[in-house]
């Protein structure tokens, strides 16, 4: 199952990346952490890894690594603003449970 990405969060992405030194890519990753036991991670990138999967939307580049993408299969990467504010908010089918603000979900 593919990681997909939504045309807010890609418009968003990419006036992100526009600001960045040419060749800058986004890197979304899981790691273990945060109130519900894993955590997503976005970093700034200039390297892309052999094995990431490379998205790639409207200006937008989002490299997963073949770890993370065991966690976030099948997911939406999504840009919301709403009145908490604004944030990168992933979908994910496989989390069973996650903390109120989205950032950390447990499998």
């Amino acid at each position: 199952m593919d990681v997909t990405v939504s045309e807010r969060a890609a418009q968003r992405i990419g006036e992100i990346l526009r600001r960045e030194p040419p060749g800058t890519m986004l890197r979304v990753s899981v790691e273990g952490g945060g109130c519900s036991g894993f955590q997503y991670k976005f970093d700034m990138e200039q390297a892309q890894a052999a094995d990431d999967l490379v998205i790639t939307r409207d200006g937008a580049v989002v490299l997963i690594d073949q770890v993370s993408l065991g966690y976030l299969a099948g997911s939406e990467i999504d840009f919301v603003d709403d009145l908490i504010g604004t944030s990168f908010r992933i979908n994910n089918p496989k989390a069973t449970a996650s903390c109120g603000c989205g950032t950390s979900f447990s499998i």
